[in-house]
């Protein structure tokens, strides 16, 4: 489980489709062997680590639904250590489990902010909402925007120049994770009916 606070950017340092090792000396020391970690929203597990790198697997279900397989030497990609018990949750509850993938429609500055734009993934825009929470490669944040072909967050400059967004253009491929409690709520509403129309 993670929280959607970014705490460290990484760089990829090798990729053999497989093998993901990632560059990110805090991250490094902070974390062992087995440990969950989350690599732009996927929870992956550490299979080995040195003093400034880690790697996890990267299985084909992941390469599928993720935008991990996009990645080369030299990607940048946003990092969290999975939460600790007693551990602030600064987001919301965020599993690590990509929903699927989107991209970029427009980037906006508006005064010290953006406004960034996303074209909105027809299987899953039903859990969109305005005000309602969505993880964006692994960061948490809040839909200001819910347009018939496209939502919108709002990115403070802190976020935006501690986490992958400042490299973000049009057209940038992007994970999601929208908020499990919409799923459970849609899930024991589909139930109810069931049983209505068995009775």
């Amino acid at each position: 489980m993670f929280s959607g606070i970014i705490q460290s950017i990484g760089k990829i340092s090798s990729f053999d489709g497989n093998l993901l090792v990632v560059e990110a000396y805090e991250i490094a020391n902070k974390n062992d062997i087995s440990e969950s970690i989350s690599v732009n929203g996927a929870c992956l597990t550490i299979v080995d680590k040195s003093s400034t790198t880690f790697s996890v697997n990267v299985v084909e279900e992941t390469l599928k639904r993720t935008n991990l397989g996009k990645l080369s030497v030299g990607s940048n990609v946003n990092l969290e250590s999975a939460l600790r018990v007693g551990d602030k949750i600064g987001g919301h509850n965020v599993q690590g489990h990509v929903d699927c993938t989107t991209t970029i429609k427009k980037i906006t500055k508006v005064d010290n902010s953006w406004i960034v734009d996303f074209h909105k993934p027809e299987d899953f825009s039903h859990y969109l909402i305005e005000k309602g929470f969505i993880t964006i490669d692994g960061a948490s944040l809040t839909i200001t925007n819910d347009i018939e072909e496209y939502f919108s967050i709002a990115v403070i400059p802190f976020t935006w120049s501690h986490t992958i967004f400042s490299g973000y253009e049009v057209g940038s491929v992007v994970n999601l994770e929208v908020d499990m409690t919409a799923k459970y709520i849609e899930k024991i509403i589909n139930k109810s009916r069931k049983v209505e129309k068995a009775s």
